[in-house]
């Protein structure tokens, strides 16, 4: 309450400057009235202004501070908290502060805006829904009512609580946030009492007036130190199966995290790495082993099956599937309508769990927004392998990289894609793609030219590439871009 408390002290000294005047954020209050229906209004009202606002106990109907006593001061926030549970759809909850004023004590209740408007008496229709307006309470009419409901929001998975009610150090014990005030390269909180107050900025948890609070969905997914504390959560643990061959009749382990997805990302990310197979490479002289896939583009792909899942489809998480020449990351939920499988590299992602995606961003845990595939694809060709591979099904989305293959090892559609997410990586690097390039990508000779010509006049026939100047007639000059380009 401390930050909401500065502002309400500014807010009150603002309203008792001459001419004193009630604001639309501030209703002044002399001592809790007995009509609750009018009170009730006061809630609606203040929970549909941009911002919220404040109630003021002792402050009486001329603007003059006279204070309140500590018995009024109990019951006014037993029965305003009442009504906010149940007074009022949606229900509010409300917090509140007692703080010296102009040599008498004040109780300041702060009513916030509520995000699914309007907020209207209960057991009643829409019509019965107040606003503040010049400093006063009064019903909202129909073209105020229609605006409020432009400016409804539904909450997101990410706010919706994971948790019971439980109490303060409880909430604290429930959630691991050191590793992420590392990742932020931030110093912990002095107190419980700051920490509780970053970790609801951080929409880890909720606080209730009384005491206590509830972890968030985000701050479970996350943070928690035992997914299994949050029935709802703990079937979004991501497991890794490791399987002997190429199909999964024969598997040879299997791994399920314990953990938010936040705080063991690394862990989760080594493990696989530890489970992939290796080769040796000669780099500066020295023999050295490096996996058959590249960590960033890993990274990256595994970081967006955390993000980008359907939280609603219930039974089922994140999978990733170790197979002898292959290495399969799924998640639950499809793509995105407003997505195509092949426009996912470079262009801006969108994700059904926006405060999930910019939490990992902001824990560096994954590239900034539009560069994570476009880099994943660089080093998939560095590294020689085939083409990322994406699948969608109504309920699952899978990325696939395949092992290290030759031209001749690819099948014609794998040819095919090669072909074109080279035209893509080039055209996003600020580039073209040429015979040449293509032949350096897919580590053939210049004796081979004419069997990337032939690919190149595939890739033209079907619509995925065109060439970057139409008017240039030399197919050994030519150079090539994306269809969408």
């Amino acid at each position: 309450m401390k930050n909401r408390l500065n502002r309400a002290l500014a807010l009150l000294m603002a309203s008792l400057e001459p001419p004193r005047h009630e604001l639309n954020e501030v209703d002044w209050k002399a001592a809790l009235s007995p009509d609750k229906k009018r009170l009730s209004e006061h809630l609606s009202a203040l929970s549909n202004y941009p911002g919220g606002g404040f109630l003021v106990y002792g402050v009486d109907n001329s603007g003059n501070p006279v204070g309140i006593e500590d018995a009024e001061i109990e019951v006014a926030i037993n029965q305003l908290a009442n009504l906010g549970r149940s007074a009022v759809e949606p229900p509010l909850a409300l917090d509140h502060a007692v703080e010296n004023f102009r040599d008498v004590r004040l109780l300041f209740i702060h009513v916030p805006e509520s995000s699914v408007k309007p907020v209207h008496l209960r057991g009643k229709g829409l019509e019965h829904a107040f606003i503040r307006s010049g400093g006063t309470t009064r019903q909202a009419s129909r073209q105020e009512i229609g605006m409020l409901m432009l400016h409804s929001r539904t909450p997101r998975w990410e706010e919706l609580r994971a948790s019971i009610l439980l109490d303060e150090d409880t909430m604290v014990a429930k959630l691991s946030v050191g590793p992420i005030l590392d990742m932020l390269g931030r110093p912990a909180p002095s107190s419980q009492d700051d920490m509780l107050s970053w970790m609801v900025a951080e929409g880890f948890i909720t606080r209730e007036p009384a005491n206590g609070g509830y972890v968030t969905n985000l701050g479970a997914i996350a943070a928690a130190r035992k997914l299994s504390d949050f029935p709802d959560i703990s079937r979004k643990a991501v497991r890794v199966v490791v399987y002997n061959g190429t199909n999964e009749a024969d598997m040879k382990l299997e791994q399920e995290g314990t953990k938010g997805y936040a705080i063991s990302f690394q862990g989760l990310l080594q493990f696989v790495m530890s489970q992939l197979p290796q080769s040796e490479i000669i780099e500066q002289a020295l023999r050295v082993k490096r996996t058959v896939y590249p960590e960033r583009a890993l990274r990256e792909i595994i970081a967006n099956a955390l993000i980008h899942q359907d939280f609603s489809v219930t039974g089922t998480g994140p999978l990733v599937e170790i197979f002898d020449d292959r290495i399969e990351i799924s998640n639950p939920g499809g793509l995105l309508p407003s997505k195509q499988l092949n426009r996912l590299i470079g262009t801006q992602p969108e994700s059904r769990n926006e405060q999930l995606a910019r939490a990992f961003r902001r824990f560096r845990i994954c590239e900034e927004q539009g560069s994570g595939l476009l880099k994943a694809g660089l080093d998939v060709e560095l590294y020689g392998l085939p083409p990322i591979k994406f699948e969608t099904g109504a309920n699952y989305f899978k990325v696939t990289l395949l092992s290290p293959r030759t031209f001749a090892q690819m099948s014609p559609s794998e040819r095919m894609e090669a072909c074109y997410q080279h035209a893509v990586l080039k055209h996003l690097s600020g580039s073209t793609m040429t015979n040449k390039s293509l032949r350096e990508r897919l580590k053939m000779p210049e004796k081979q030219r004419s069997m990337v010509s032939a690919l190149i006049q595939d890739a033209l026939d079907s619509m995925l590439i065109k060439p970057a100047d139409p008017e240039n007639k030399s197919k050994k000059f030519s150079e090539y871009v994306p269809t969408w380009a």
